[in-house]
């Protein structure tokens, strides 16, 4: 996640959306987490996955309803995704998509007081996250792309944008990640659903979290795999933002 740490030949991380800034937080080129994106990436778990679930259940085990216990774990990611755009003072598509169908669920849950309306508001968000990756691949840049871009020094961008300028495969291999990420989100979201819908009240909010966790592990892997072997097979490789030839001697900086 970082532009000083340096991977010869994999691909970087990806990041993961917090709902607040409609800007993701972004792994960097070697997949090691800066401060920066380190922490960025900790508020967005704790606000949308830890502090929900740990007020949930303290609120089921002090005897509240499963409804009333979801009800006020929503609140907490609504209110950091409020608390985002108006410290940015803008408001992006991705923001208002997923500001539009968290307050909708939070409404048509509490008209209906059905509680699975509440457990599939994590669904809806991953489902936009995954839309907004794959219509990246209609821009001019894709995803992994600008998502890197935000996270790195200003020499390293110039580098990133030299590599994008230079090497075609390089920038097929972010398209391709880039895509492998949308459809990966959708299918979690569909999954998200499927849990939301058919098993116990109780068991759905500690999967969620699961779920997310089995996800970014795989996605991971998935594309350092990927991207490592695409760049090799075009001759090519990774020194942090930096794409060489097999051959050329490793950079730092």
């Amino acid at each position: 996640m970082t532009g000083g740490a340096h991977d010869t030949d994999g691909t970087y991380g990806t990041p993961s959306s917090d709902g607040t800034s409609g800007t993701p937080s972004s792994a960097g080129a070697s997949g090691t987490a800066t401060p920066r994106t380190g922490s960025a990436l900790s508020r967005t778990l704790l606000v949308h996955a830890g502090l929900p679930l740990a007020l949930f259940y303290g609120l089921r085990w002090m005897g509240a309803s499963p409804f009333a216990a979801l009800l006020a774990g929503a609140v907490i990611p609504l209110a950091g995704a409020v608390r985002g755009v108006v410290a940015e003072r803008r408001i992006g598509g991705l923001q208002l998509f997923l500001l539009g169908t968290m307050g909708l669920t939070v409404a048509m849950s509490s008209v209906t007081g059905s509680p699975r309306l509440l457990l599939i508001r994590n669904g809806w968000g991953m489902a936009a996250l995954g839309g907004w990756m794959l219509a990246t691949l209609l821009f001019r840049r894709p995803f992994l792309y600008e998502a890197l871009r935000l996270v790195v020094d200003g020499e390293r961008q110039r580098t990133l944008a030299e590599s994008w300028e230079r090497y075609p495969a390089f920038r097929r291999m972010l398209w391709l990640c880039s895509a492998l990420w949308g459809v990966a989100c959708l299918v979690d979201s569909a999954v998200r659903v499927a849990l939301a819908m058919t098993l116990p009240l109780d068991a759905v909010p500690a999967l969620d979290d699961v779920l997310l966790a089995v996800t970014l592990v795989t996605l991971f892997a998935v594309q350092r795999l990927v991207g490592r072997a695409y760049l090799r097979r075009h001759g090519l490789r990774r020194d942090g933002v930096a794409v060489l030839p097999l051959a050329a001697p490793g950079r730092t900086g």
